[in-house]
């Protein structure tokens, strides 16, 4: 169990008095938790300090060579006033997973969790108390050597920092339109794809932008090999509803095994459907669309949930997914998530964590 100093700040933020102008990932909390690692020590000097800026030396090894990884989860506020993480386990195992692919020493599940309910604790104040709202957590860990040379770090920062943010949909789930790309590629077998590192996401800002600027929400990557099959959406993991079935990508290497993902395949189990994780290339599914049996696509991540699609286009063909409105399932996906996250519906799969106040 990690011994957490804790120094709260003597000057506090004003929170913000208009809930429904949150936006994400713009304001942050008074504190953040950090943590080091020396090698030969561990991990040590467990801390939660007023939020603030690093001071990095240029030569900081991950200014260089990208050595690090990152998580994303979110705390909701029930209406009794009881703040709760969903699933903090996976988020927890997950990093294990992406420390390892990138040389970084591991946090144990129990101190990340630790970690993470501490400063939800400390900054509970901080939670949003409108449905849809939420404290996102941005957990991650980042290499501090000093000095240049392409090798493992020694020494490491461990951090915590919270961000109050708005509702996804605030006037109501809207529909997106996805390009499918198959020029550029986002991963590959035995690369960091199936990891939350932020070299993934530098590498897919090129197509985004190239996809914004013909009015498509998000880009849907094709693997890396055969440029064939459907793998994931920029920010999240996609699933397709064909002739009542349920296809989404397997997490073999190259797709991130979202938390969202797993919840929702375990409740469309509950429910009756077969969910079928594999391969599935991108010309069945057009061929799906023209054949009337595409009957609903959607993405879910931790951000949306589960957000509907609309339309795709691939080869200048658009397929256009039922009358352009959230789909039954995913309606469904949607109410009993969102319903579980901020104590709507009962906790039926032990997936809730209340955040008890201690600190």
């Amino acid at each position: 169990m990690l011994d957490i100093k804790i120094t709260r700040t003597s000057t506090p933020k004003a929170k913000p008095e208009d809930e429904s102008k949150l936006g994400f990932g713009k304001i942050f909390t008074d504190h953040m938790f950090v943590m080091d690692y020396t090698a030969g020590q561990g991990w040590h000097d467990a801390r939660i300090v007023p939020y603030g800026p690093f001071q990095l030396d240029p030569a900081t090894a991950v200014l260089h060579y990208a050595q690090e990884i990152f998580e994303g989860m979110k705390a909701y506020r029930t209406a009794d006033g009881t703040v709760q993480l969903f699933r903090p386990d996976c988020n927890a195992k997950r990093m294990q997973d992406s420390a390892d692919r990138l040389c970084i020493p591991a946090i144990p599940e129990e101190d990340y969790i630790q970690a993470v309910e501490a400063i939800v604790d400390v900054d509970r104040d901080w939670v949003p108390h409108t449905f849809g709202a939420s404290l996102y957590i941005r957990p991650f860990a980042f290499a501090t050597d000093v000095g240049l040379g392409v090798h493992a770090s020694r020494h490491y920062t461990f951090c915590i920092i919270c961000s109050p943010s708005g509702a996804y949909y605030a006037e109501g789930i809207d529909p997106v339109r996805i390009y499918v790309e198959d020029d550029y590629i986002r991963a590959a077998p035995g690369l960091t794809g199936f990891t939350k590192c932020g070299g993934n996401y530098a590498a897919s800002i090129k197509a985004g932008e190239l996809a914004e600027e013909q009015g498509y929400a998000q880009v849907l990557w094709l693997d890396g090999v055969e440029k064939k099959y459907v793998e994931e959406v920029g920010s999240m993991n996609i699933m397709f509803k064909i002739d009542g079935k349920v296809y989404t990508a397997a997490t073999v290497g190259t797709v991130l095994p979202g938390v969202t993902r797993r919840s929702c395949i375990e409740l469309l189990k509950d429910w009756g459907y077969e969910v079928i994780e594999g391969k599935l290339a991108i010309a069945d599914v057009m061929q799906a669309a023209r054949d009337g049996k595409l009957e609903e696509v959607f993405g879910t991540g931790t951000a949306a949930v589960v957000s509907p699609v609309k339309e795709l286009v691939w080869k200048g063909e658009h397929a256009y997914i039922g009358d352009g409105k959230i789909g039954p399932v995913t309606q469904k996906l949607y109410d009993t998530m969102t319903g579980m996250q901020w104590g709507r519906l009962p906790d039926t799969k032990g997936w809730i964590v209340p955040v008890k106040p201690v600190y």
